[in-house]
C-alpha cells in the first residue's frame, strides 16, 4: 500500500510539471511620432500646374535650422536664377537617415496644399541625399517622372531593387576623385540599371571629388533636362 501511494503521487507530480504548448494572436499598433521641416519655393504664377522639384542634401545638412538647406543645391540656384517650378527641400533630423515614408508623407501633404503637376515631379539629392533619392524612388517609384542622384552611395538592397525604377529617366552624376563616397557605387548601380532602364546616364567629373554637385546644381541645363520628363501613365 505504501508502495502504492508513492506511485500516484509520482504520476501526479510528472502531469502537474508536464509541458505545454499555447498558441494566440495579438493584435496591437505601434504609432511613431515624427517631425520633419522643410523649405518650399513657391513659383510666381501658380494659377497653372507646375513642376515639383525635390532636394535631399547630405549629411553636413542636418539639424533644425532650416538654413541650412538652402546652402547647396536648387535653392541656391534660386538666389540669383529664377525656376516655374515648387521646389521643396526637406530637413533631416540630427542623428537619423532620410526616412522614405516619411519623406512621402510630406510629399502627399505638398501636394494637397498647391497646384502641382502630378506627372512632372522631380527627385534630386547630394551624398546621404543620393542615397535618400535611391530608397524613396525604390519605395514609391510611380511618384517621379526623373531622378538626379549625385555622390550617393547605395547597399547592397538597393542595386538588387535598381529595376524597380526601370521607365524612371536617371541621370547619375559623380567625381573621380572623391574620397569620401567612392565612385564605385554610381558605376555599380548604373550597370544595374541598364539591363533594364533605356534611360540612364553616368557622368564622371574628372576633376572633382565630393562635391560633384555645385557644377550640376549651379547650371541651367539639369533643371531643364528634368522640366522635359514627363512620368509614363
Amino acid at each position: 500500500m505504501k508502495y502504492k501511494i508513492l506511485l500516484v503521487a509520482l504520476l501526479f507530480s510528472c502531469l502537474s510539471y508536464s509541458q505545454k504548448e499555447v498558441n494566440g494572436v495579438i493584435k496591437t499598433e505601434i504609432v511613431q511620432k515624427k517631425e520633419l521641416g522643410y523649405a518650399l519655393h513657391i513659383p510666381a504664377d501658380t494659377k497653372q500646374k507646375k513642376p515639383l522639384v525635390i532636394f535631399l542634401y547630405g549629411s553636413g545638412e542636418k539639424g533644425t535650422d532650416i538654413e541650412l538647406v538652402k546652402v547647396h543645391g536648387p535653392f541656391k540656384y534660386l538666389k540669383t536664377h529664377e525656376l516655374d517650378a515648387y521646389v521643396l527641400a526637406p530637413q533631416c533630423p540630427e542623428n537619423e537617415y532620410w526616412d522614405s515614408e516619411v519623406l512621402y508623407r510630406l510629399i502627399l501633404k505638398i501636394e494637397k496644399e498647391n497646384n502641382i503637376d502630378p506627372n512632372r515631379i522631380y527627385l534630386t539629392g547630394l551624398s546621404l541625399g543620393g542615397w535618400g533619392t535611391y530608397n524613396l524612388a525604390f519605395a514609391h517609384p510611380n511618384l517621379f517622372a526623373a531622378l538626379v542622384p549625385i555622390s550617393g552611395f547605395v547597399d547592397l538592397i538597393q542595386l538588387e531593387q535598381a529595376c524597380t525604377i526601370a521607365t524612371i529617366p536617371t541621370h547619375i552624376f559623380h567625381g573621380l576623385m572623391d574620397d569620401v563616397v567612392n565612385l564605385d557605387y554610381a558605376i555599380a548601380i548604373y550597370k544595374e540599371l541598364k539591363k533594364c532602364n533605356g534611360n540612364v546616364e553616368l557622368t564622371i567629373f574628372d576633376d572633382s571629388g565630393h562635391d560633384s554637385w555645385s557644377r550640376v546644381y549651379d547650371n541651367k541645363e539639369i533643371y531643364d533636362w528634368m522640366f522635359q520628363q514627363i512620368k509614363k501613365q
